[in-house]
This record gives C-alpha cells, structure tokens and sequence, in this order.
C-alpha cells in the first residue's frame, strides 16, 4: 500500500469511529432525555425580552431556570416588548408559583408535577378536614374525601379556619423573602425557592430603598429542598420537624428559658426542651433523603390519610437479604431529571426502589460486592446502609410490629385540650381566607409532654400490624357555643389517639420490658405497672400518674381501661383501621411481661421465645414459674 493510499485509508477509519461515537453519543443523550421530551414542554430560548434592559446582569438563577435559557417571561409572565416599566409590568407575576398561578407558570414546564401536587394531601388536607368533621359529628366517618378550600362555615369548618387552615400548599406566598420557620404554604415555592445571602442582602436593600436599587441578586429555583422548606408546617400537629430535631413542645414563655441549657426558642416564639434527636438527624439527613419528590409531590392519585400516601419503609434502606433495585437506565423521567440535576454519577450501578409502589432513591445505589450507600441531599456525604440486625431479621414473634415501634425513643403527648368558641372575638383571623372579622374558636391545652410510643393495631388486607400511637385528640369541644348557647351546654368529650411515626428514630431497639411491663406502651397511660406474686398468685397492678377524667372515668392520659374491654363509643381512634389492644392483647402481652420478670430479655429462655413464640416455651414451664391469673 502506497503512502497515498494509507492515509486515505487512516482518514476514512478515523472518519468512520467518529460517526460511531456521535451516534452512541446521540443515542445515550436521546435515551437518558427522550423520557422527559415526552413529557415536559420544551421552552424556546429568546433574547427579545425587554426585562433585561433594567433587569441586567442580575446573577443568582439556577442552572436550568436561567433567563439565558428559558427567559424572564417563562415564570413571571408581563410584556415582554414593551420598554416602559407600568406596560412592560401589564399582566406579570412578581411572585410565581403559587398554586393560583402555576397552570400559567411553573406548570408549563412541569404539568404533570403539577397535576400531582394539585391531588396531593399538602394541598388539599383532605384527612385533617375529614377527621375534625367526624370529632365534631358532621360526618360519621374520617375517611371522606376534603379539600380544605372548598370548606364552609360549619361549626368544624370554622374551627379548621381558625386554627388549622394555615398549612397547605393552595396557600399563597405575596411577599418576598426566604422560606422559613413561619412560612406556610407558597405552592411550589414551599420546597423549591432558595435565597443565597446575597440575594436576601439585597432584598433588604431594595425594601429599604423604596424599590428604586433593583437586586442583582435573584433568588433560585431548584431541587435542593433544604429541612426548613418542611418546617413551617410540619412543626404543627404531631410536630415531626421538631421530634426530628430531638426537641419537645413545653408550654413555657420565652423568658422562663433564658439562658437555660436544653431548651430552645423557634422563630414563632414557641418554646422546646432537647430529649433526643433522629440518628438520622445526627448524621445530617435531610427530610428528602428519604421522602423523594414521588412521595412530597404524591403520585397523582387522591389518598385521605399520611400514611396511605407515604410509601418508603425503614426495609427499603435497611434491608432483610436483599434490596429492591432498578438500573439506571429504567428511571422514569421525574426521577431522571432529579440524578442529573444533582450531578450524581452512579450510570452503572443498581438504585434501591421502595417495595411499595416502586419509585427510586435516586441517592441510593449498591457497589459491585453488594453493600448499599446513600448519597446525602445536604452534603455529598456517603453514607453506609447497614442490614436489619440479625435479631430483626430472625425474629418471628415480632414479624408484624412496625420497625418504628420499635426503634423511637420518644413521642410528644399532648392531652386535657378544650376548644371553645369566643363569639365576641373582635380580630377573629380566618386563616383560609386571610382576613379579620368576629369570632373565633380558641384551643386551651393542659399540658405537653413526652413519653415512649403507645402502640396500636392496623388492620390490613395483608393482616394485622403494630404500629406507634400518640394521644392526638383527647378534648373537649363545646359545640354549643358555636350555635351561642351558654357554654358547657353542649360538650362532647373524644379520646382518640393517632397513629403516627414519631422521626425520633435510634439504632438501639427499646428492650423488651418497655413494651411489655410500660403501661404507656401498653395504653393505660403513665403510672405504675408491677406484678403482684401473692401466694403463688400472680396478678398484674396497674396505678395511674393522671386522674380519671369524668367524662369517662379513664386516666386523663389513657387510651383503654386497664385490662377492661373498651367503650368504642369514646375510646377510637383518628383511624377505622387502627385500634388498641383488645383485652387478650393485652393478656398475651402481659404474659411475655411476667416471664420478664425473673428471665432477663438477653437469657437464651427469652431469645428462644423470639423464634419460637412464648406458646410452646409453656409447656416446659419450671415448678417456680408464676403465671398471671386474670379476673
């Protein structure tokens, strides 16, 4: 072969693998994309706005919602050709993404997150609406379907205005400024608006100067949903932020705890004392490390309470044998943009999918030997997912107890609430509808509190599950004073505990006497639970701290009678499905107890029992064994 001919012929190779690459190049983009073409609107680049002729220069936008690429117009709308500031301004939106607004705004772009968070609980607080309608006997069951802005002025619908309404994603955002502690709703700015310091310096600035020094600054508009995003709201109620954060709600005024250790004040003045945090928290989790965009943003699908709509277990991460995993490649579009919008790398590795309903953790993945890693939201920071101990794991008399009854080390309490209304209320604040009038219901709470998780019964078509509760409604309402009749005319009396995953979350499982000789885990309540041996007669005490409540003779703090069946007339739950011990329940449970008492949890009696059940250790029972006698 020629010189001539060589070169011809390196040229036309070289030729040939650069066509190759272009296509494998083409062809990875188009299948890492082609997904997301499909459903999300494609935006065209446009440098004829006029909003950057005063608008120039401003820095602080996102990677992938700079002007530059998708203009000012795409989210704040307005006149885009006009060059004088009150036409140009026609028709804009200073503040976009709220839920009045996103059909125009950011769901042009993202339609189908907005049709999911359009149906999600955040927004239409469907269960909190369904379960206030049922405690005030407007419904006869909690499980109908709500949205909180369709609510009227019934005696509940009022109550939920004025003490409940604030918290829901349909509310709007109207001023400017960072998400923070006091911040409620804001539709898609709840989770995804993000100030830099610069951008809050010259907010100041620009209030401060009557709106004449326009910032340079722009707040950005992105993934990275920061544990303050969630606070605002989920401080309230079962007050999961602030039991992730270790901290419990006391009714102390802020000058009761200056310079006291252990407490601390939160923005809206409410003041906590330090129990224990998540280990999750220690580890510096985020909330979206675990609950992902298909759980925040739901699924598209109406559902009435948290827990149907909640879909990761503590299993997915901490697995029994093996993870439920999906390639790279088998991403669905939301999941995809949220890996590349995080720069994460892991192409060629399996992704831990939840077992219920399917979606990835795109910050998961498991190495080439089979150990598990979580990728940290806040930091970057790799993180080990250890296996379910090999007591989980081998342990068949618990196999129906959730992993949170076990592994919380504590949940608020908050019990002796009264709601009246005050008709002669003069600054009554309609919090649905953001305006004063005359009116109002008031809430007056006995105390706050802490204690280990009561524990409950789910029912499910998969069977029967134990699960924490927490004494969410144990109230007064007096219903007459809303229809002006004098008050205590007309009271009703609820003692409804809750289900409820406490996020107080630790490594170390809560021993076994904790469960079976702790009268709150039990649901009787705080006091004294002790095994009474009497001439060879065992009986089990119980002495409650609270006194009984007259409209029900039960301690104040109880869920059901000591070993008495219960009047489901007042003792129930917030759930149909949910329930406490019945009193064989609790006798079983009791049993177990009483062994614990001579036979330590670690003995190998105790840790046979955990394989074999507690039934077939009776029939070896020694000759000193006592065994409860129950009346």
């Amino acid at each position: 072969m020629n010189k001539k001919n060589t070169v011809s012929w390196f040229f036309g190779v070289f030729l040939v693998v650069l066509l190759l690459l272009f296509f494998f190049k083409e062809n990875l983009l188009y299948h890492s994309f082609n997904s997301i073409e499909d459903e999300y609107v494609k935006i065209e680049t446009t440098t004829t706005e006029s909003c950057l002729t005063c608008h120039k220069n401003t820095k602080g936008y996102s990677n992938y919602h700079n002007p530059d690429l998708i203009g000012c117009a795409s989210c704040h709308l307005g006149n885009t050709i006009a060059i004088e500031k009150d036409i140009a301004h026609k028709g804009m939106v200073l503040i976009p993404g709220n839920l009045s607004d996103a059909a125009k705004t950011c769901g042009k772009c993202h339609p189908n997150e907005l049709h999911k968070i359009e149906n999600s609980l955040m927004t239409s607080n469907s269960g909190i609406v369904a379960v206030d309608k049922y405690i005030f006997g407007e419904a006869d069951s909690p499980n109908a379907q709500y949205h909180i802005q369709l609510i009227k002025n019934s005696a509940s619908d009022k109550h939920l205005r004025d003490l409940c309404a604030n918290c829901h994603l349909g509310a709007e955002k109207k001023e400017f400024g960072a998400i923070t502690q006091l911040s409620r709703g804001g539709g898609c700015n709840a989770c995804h608006l993000n100030y830099s310091d610069e951008a809050k310096q010259d907010l100041e600035m620009y209030i401060s100067s009557g709106k004449n020094t326009l910032p340079m600054h722009h707040p950005a508009t992105n993934i990275f949903v920061k544990n303050e995003h969630c606070f605002g709201c989920h401080s309230r109620s079962s007050r999961i932020s602030t039991n992730y954060e270790g901290f419990q709600e006391t009714l102390f005024d802020e000058s009761a705890v200056v310079n006291k250790e252990g407490f601390k004040v939160f923005e809206d003045k409410r003041v906590y004392k330090y129990i224990e945090e998540d280990v999750h928290h220690t580890k510096d989790l985020l909330c979206i490390d675990c609950h992902s965009s298909h759980e925040v943003m739901g699924d598209g699908k109406k559902y009435t309470h948290e827990e149907q709509a909640v879909k990761v277990q503590c299993s997915d991460c901490h697995f029994k044998e093996k993870p439920n995993t999906i390639p790279y490649d088998s991403l669905d579009a939301e999941s995809l943009l949220v890996f590349l919008h995080r720069d994460y790398e892991h192409t060629d590795k399996q992704i831990i999918a939840v077992e219920n309903g399917g979606h990835p953790l795109v910050n998961t993945f498991i190495d080439s030997v089979g150990n598990a890693f979580l990728i940290g939201k806040k930091d970057g920071e790799l993180h080990p997912l250890n296996p379910q101990p090999e007591i989980c794991s081998r342990d068949n008399a618990h196999k129906n107890v959730s992993c949170s009854t076990c592994h919380s080390s504590w949940t608020s309490r908050c019990i002796g609430c009264h709601n009246e209304f005050d008709s002669n209320e003069p600054r009554a604040f309609d919090l649905l509808d953001k305006k004063y009038g005359k009116g109002q219901w008031k809430e007056f709470v006995a105390e706050f509190s802490s204690s280990l998780p009561a524990m409950g019964v789910r029912s499910t078509k998969e069977g029967k599950r134990i699960e924490p509760a927490i004494p969410g409604m144990i109230l007064t309402i007096d219903k007459g004073s809303y229809a002006g009749k004098e008050l205590g005319k007309d009271v009703s009396f609820h003692r409804l505990y809750a289900p409820n995953s406490p996020h107080t979350t630790i490594s170390k499982a809560r021993d076994c006497k904790s469960c079976h000789t702790n009268s709150a885990s039990l649901g009787y309540g705080n006091g004294t639970l002790k095994y009474v041996i009497e001439n060879k007669v065992g009986k089990w005490q119980f002495i409650p701290e609270y006194a009984n409540n007259p409209n029900d003779g039960l301690p104040e703090d109880a869920w059901i009678p000591f070993l008495k069946e219960v009047d489901v007339a007042v003792v129930n739950s917030t759930r149909t499905d949910f329930r406490p011990f019945s009193v064989k329940e609790q006798q079983q449970l009791l049993l177990v107890g009483a062994c614990l008492q001579c036979h330590k949890e670690n003995s190998s009696l105790m840790q046979q029992s955990l394989v074999e059940g507690i039934q077939p250790l009776l029939q070896q029972l020694s000759k000193d064994c006592v065994l409860p006698v129950w009346d």
